[in-house]
């Protein structure tokens, strides 16, 4: 039995590839970029106007937008949403993971460089020059969330700077220096989510690898147990969906929970049918984008219901998936 996620296990293989291909003194290293298909002629002229870097079609930002993190293509690449034209990719990532946005569309990308830089870059909506760049000195950075109540930015360290036991880092309105928070059941913290209140949780294992579960109350000063009444094998992403919380299993369906004191009860399910290993998802209205790691690919379904997925995007090893609208 693992007692790592194999996104985790997927960031080693990255690392052979980059330090293969070496690296440079900055804090960025230099990255083998992914060779997405191209859906459409400006795509094709864009891409052939930039390659080997960044680039974003010149309609991009009139348009709501799909980022796709990919941990071994080292990138996160942009589609059109809900019409999925390929729009643009970033390139300069080391393990690109999960992913979120905040009110005015800016997404933020969890990144951990080659140089053992643990970082959180944001980036304006179609942009693709860093607008902010936060360090996070408590570890190997996995996901994040932003707090819909004050702006906060809420990221989870897998594990320690010390290689032990994880936390998670708040940053002010997604500012400045963090305030680090531990939950005694977690040892390495995989995904966070905020409600619509303002009330923060997070997945992860304890110590001997079991799955666990905590939440962070909005105003309060430290982590309550949570208890679910599933079982979830190996922790997948948190969101909020408008009414529930929803909670996935990387290996199993999603589950949407309603939380009461100290206890989560079921109150829904989503079958991800054709998935192989669904990691950080992200739901949009009423499709859930479930970045299919193992499948290298990206699959939708529809949400709540799941079963079949009805579209596909191909991928490397995708992993984190977030929505950012025009306009706002």
């Amino acid at each position: 039995m693992r007692t790592l996620s194999s996104a985790r296990f997927a960031i080693g293989i990255a690392a052979v590839v980059v330090l293969l291909t070496g690296c440079n003194g900055g804090g960025t290293p230099p990255l083998g970029p992914a060779s997405p298909a191209l859906h459409s002629t400006s795509a094709r002229q864009a891409a052939s106007a930039h390659p080997g870097g960044s680039w974003m079609a010149p309609d991009a930002k009139r348009n709501n937008l799909l980022y796709i993190s990919d941990v071994l293509g080292q990138t996160v690449t942009i589609y059109s949403w809900p019409g999925l034209k390929l729009e643009g990719t970033i390139t300069g990532f080391f393990n690109s993971e999960g992913l979120c946005v905040d009110k005015a569309g800016n997404v933020f990308v969890p990144n951990d460089t080659s140089l053992g830089v643990h970082q959180i870059t944001e980036y304006a909506h179609a942009g693709t020059n860093p607008i902010a760049n936060l360090l996070d000195p408590n570890g190997s950075v996995l996901g994040c969330s932003v707090d819909p109540t004050t702006g906060n930015l809420a990221v989870t360290s897998f594990y320690g700077a010390d290689g032990r036991q994880g936390h998670i880092s708040i940053y002010p309105k997604a500012t400045g220096t963090p305030t680090v928070y531990d939950a005694s059941n977690l040892y390495y913290y995989y995904y966070c989510g905020y409600d619509a209140a303002g009330n923060l949780f997070v997945d992860g294992l304890d110590g001997g690898s079991a799955f666990g579960f905590a939440e962070l109350p909005h105003g309060k000063p430290g982590f309550k147990t949570i208890v679910l009444d599933q079982h979830i094998l190996y922790p997948g992403g948190v969101q909020w969906d408008g009414q529930h919380l929803a909670v996935g299993d990387q290996y199993g369906p999603i589950f949407q929970f309603d939380i009461k004191g100290r206890k989560g009860t079921s109150v829904g399910t989503t079958p991800l049918n054709d998935d192989q290993e669904v990691v950080q998802f992200w739901i949009h209205g009423k499709t859930v984008i479930g970045p299919n790691s193992y499948g290298k690919n990206v699959l939708l379904y529809n949400y709540p219901a799941g079963g079949n997925s009805t579209k596909s995007i191909p991928g490397t090893y995708p992993v984190g998936a977030t929505v950012s609208m025009a306009g706002r």
